[in-house]
């Protein structure tokens, strides 16, 4: 079961894929430094394999990596935050 992890920039979203078949994204808004991740998704055939964390994780590392704060507007993305610790912390927007 190869998975792997991409950012369609023009889309705005991080994409997940099982077998090279959709199984969830992250969607985010950008502007000024900042990403807004309002909505994350793992389809219902894929869920409970931990794919969301790994895709969340891959979000927030590209972010971090970028120099941009992050808006944790989707649930999923600020619990993921709170659940690392001071992993991620420093990149949320105050």
């Amino acid at each position: 079961m190869p998975v792997t992890i991409t950012h369609d920039t023009a889309a705005h979203r991080f994409e997940i894929h099982v077998d090279s078949e959709p199984a969830g994204y992250s969607e985010y808004f950008e502007s000024t430094g900042v990403r807004t991740f309002h909505h994350t998704v793992t389809l219902p055939r894929f869920r409970g394999r931990g794919l969301a964390a790994a895709l969340t994780e891959y979000a927030l590392d590209d972010t971090s990596t970028q120099g941009l704060q992050v808006v944790p507007a989707c649930w999923f993305v600020r619990d993921f935050i709170d659940a690392a610790g001071d992993r991620y912390s420093h990149l949320v927007k105050r």
